[in-house]
């Protein structure tokens, strides 16, 4: 019976120990939650290198560029083409013309005291008119006068070149009493949506957005679709605001569509935070967009790795790479998004000073994506850390 419970005993000693190191791969495994990659795997996924497997070719081809002065100046001095190169700025009021529905106003002077339009009290008599579908309207003594598609000035002569064999020294003026065929149609997230008419000078679309209210929210914030004939174009409203060339003049039977859509980045890796972070202002640094996403975490951040992952234009692209890097990844299947967009990875070093000065200079935008690499040290202490308790719970198991 005693040789029995030695060998029991002895058994289960065995099984204790057995489950013990059983445990220790167990327990490490799930010690280490995934921060995400770490430089090592940036750098490798951006290499490139020639491979015609299935799989390389589902992934996206990309190239790390070091942030310094030059890139930075180049990425920040870029302004991408807008309504300028879609619809041309086009001039100011020009000559406006009359249309169908506007509203006239004729006033209608004689020099004698008893004339068609005059009396001893008032020299002058007033005549309103509304344009009529087929271009025309009535006036009296005269008959149906043209009066769509031709200027004020133009009108006021027909006039009194008819009125020259009927009235005493006859002299006209014509005015806009209310325009209703030159209108831009504003809505959206504007304070009043509504047509509003465009004055004889011309306007442009911020002045048409200003009459129908405003902006209900930041310009930074807010987009502006214009739909002129079959052409459609979208800008952000602080661009047309800081660049005056892409607030185009407002043309009749425009179409505005104001939409508010928050800019924001998103903050990855060993940051502060994780988080989808709006940008809160016109434009953010790098910097700036560090600090929002609370910094680097000093038990995790490898300082020499921050990354902006971001589409880019073609063009920077082609700047900061250079036209034969540029070729070359292209060739290696780098394709452009629906927006003409290439993907690209910025990196900055934190550990070097001037990097600081740098970033400043590096603008955020819309829909990048900052990553803090992990630092390869914490992997280790991890590692240990876990082996140690491992080794607590054996010793724990193995007493019983």
């Amino acid at each position: 019976m005693r040789a029995f419970e030695g060998r029991a005993g002895s058994a289960l000693c065995a099984l204790r120990k057995v489950v013990a190191v059983a445990a220790i791969p167990l327990l490490v495994a799930g010690c280490f939650p995934s921060t995400g990659p770490g430089i090592n795997a940036i750098v490798a996924a951006s290499s490139n290198k020639a491979n015609t497997s299935y799989r390389q070719k589902q992934k996206a081809v990309f190239d790390i560029v070091d942030m310094d002065q030059n890139v930075a100046s180049i990425v920040s001095a870029y302004r991408s083409p807008s309504f300028n190169k879609t619809f041309g700025l086009g001039g100011g009021g020009g000559n406006p013309t009359i249309g169908v529905g506007d509203i006239v106003q004729i006033t209608i002077f004689e020099a004698g005291p008893d004339g068609l339009f005059s009396t001893q009290d008032n020299k002058a008599t007033n005549v309103t008119v509304t344009v009529q579908p087929d271009g025309r309207a009535p006036v009296p003594y005269i008959g149906s006068v043209q009066f769509a598609g031709n200027t004020l000035e133009s009108v006021r002569g027909s006039i009194v070149e008819a009125l020259k064999t009927r009235a005493v020294e006859p002299d006209v003026i014509v005015t806009l009493s209310e325009n209703a065929s030159r209108t831009v149609a504003v809505n959206g997230v504007v304070g009043k949506p509504s047509l509003v008419p465009l004055g004889l000078s011309g306007e442009r679309l911020t002045e048409v957005i200003a009459k129908a209210g405003g902006p209900t929210n930041p310009p930074y914030d807010t987009f502006v679709t214009l739909t002129r004939g079959g052409r459609t174009g979208k800008a952000l409203l602080q661009t047309l605001i800081e660049r005056p060339k892409e607030n185009v003049y407002a043309r009749p039977g425009d179409q505005l569509f104001l939409t508010h859509d928050p800019q924001t980045f998103s903050a990855l890796g060993s940051t502060g935070k994780s988080a989808q972070i709006p940008l809160g202002a016109a434009s953010i640094n790098v910097i700036e967009a560090a600090a929002l996403a609370g910094g680097a975490n000093p038990e995790r951040a490898n300082p020499k790795g921050l990354f902006v992952f971001r589409y880019e234009y073609g063009e920077v692209l082609r700047s900061v790479l250079g036209e034969e890097r540029f070729r070359q990844l292209a060739s290696k299947g780098m394709h452009a998004n629906g927006s003409d967009m290439y993907p690209i990875v910025y990196r900055i070093d934190l550990s070097q000073p001037d990097s600081y000065l740098v970033g400043q200079n590096f603008p955020i935008r819309n829909k990048d994506v900052i990553y803090l690499a992990q630092h390869p040290t914490v992997e280790i202490i991890r590692f240990m850390t876990a082996i140690t308790q491992t080794v607590v719970v054996a010793r724990g198991i193995s007493s019983f």
